[in-house]
């Protein structure tokens, strides 16, 4: 379906695209030292996607799932890179057959954020199918297809939020935009953000 012929960007599936602006709440738990989890609210405090994983460990591999807990897509970060390279993969396989996309830093030192994400159906071109761009400072980013934005992502950031191992996120996905591919980024974001 085409809202005011906008072509959707549909990447982990359809069914996560809507025909309306979307605002969610993402709310990340840190339960205990290897491990952080978020949950993705619609403003009505409907649970629509949880992600669990471990955070400063090795292993960066994140799970996103549906509201029942069935995996939708498994990340996994390269281990001691300066690049931040990352996998998603369909459901909880991690077999190269099945990678939807790939995110990569656009240079290892730099100030502000500049995030490229590659479709793997667009392995041989240079130019990324999205970029992402913010700064290290907050969490705050949009997410571009070329020119056009199709999300943006705040960070309430608090001292208080922080010392408490909770933080919050609001998310704006447009129209026709697939808003667990947006989610998968922010994790991605979040766990480049994390010392």
């Amino acid at each position: 379906m085409t809202v005011y012929g906008v072509p959707p960007v549909s990447v982990v599936g359809e069914s996560y695209c809507a025909p309306y602006p979307l605002e969610l709440i993402v709310k990340k738990k840190i339960k205990k030292l290897s491990n952080a989890q978020f949950e993705v609210f619609d403003l009505s405090g409907n649970l629509l996607l949880q992600v669990d994983g471990g955070v400063w460990n090795f292993q960066l591999k994140r799970v996103l799932r549906d509201p029942a807990g069935f995996p939708i897509l498994t990340i996994r970060g390269k281990v001691l890179t300066l690049w931040h390279k990352w996998k998603a993969h369909a459901g909880e396989s991690t077999d190269d057959s099945n990678v939807l996309f790939t995110v990569k830093q656009s240079h290892p030192l730099q100030i502000k954020k500049a995030i490229n994400v590659f479709l793997t159906n667009n392995s041989k071109k240079k130019e990324p199918d999205f970029h992402i761009s913010g700064s290290y400072t907050s969490l705050s980013f949009k997410v571009y297809e070329g020119r056009r934005l199709i999300a943006e992502v705040k960070h309430n950031f608090t001292l208080e939020s922080f010392c408490k191992g909770k933080e919050r996120y609001k998310v704006k996905v447009y129209p026709e935009v697939d808003y667990a591919f947006v989610v998968a980024l922010l994790v991605i974001l979040d766990e480049n953000d994390t010392p």
